[in-house]
């Protein structure tokens, strides 16, 4: 997540030299990744969409991020 990024709210995801954005709301993803680290990235977006909307709005506000613990 960028601060002050643009709507809607979304974070970005990188995986070696590929990069996506996905939409927190929707999960849609633009830009191209492999498949299992899309599927990953997708799994552990869904298990955390309240925690991603919060730091959505956090960053928002130019206030620190929470982290949010790794897929398990």
């Amino acid at each position: 997540m960028h601060y002050k990024d643009h709507p809607p709210p979304h974070f970005h995801a990188r995986y070696g030299g590929e990069e996506i954005t996905v939409e927190i709301e929707s999960g849609m993803v633009t830009g191209r990744m492999s498949r299992r680290p899309l599927r990953m990235v997708l799994e552990w977006a869904d298990q955390h969409r309240e925690e991603l909307t919060e730091d959505w709005e956090r960053a928002r506000e130019r206030r620190a991020l929470q982290p949010i613990p790794p897929l398990r």
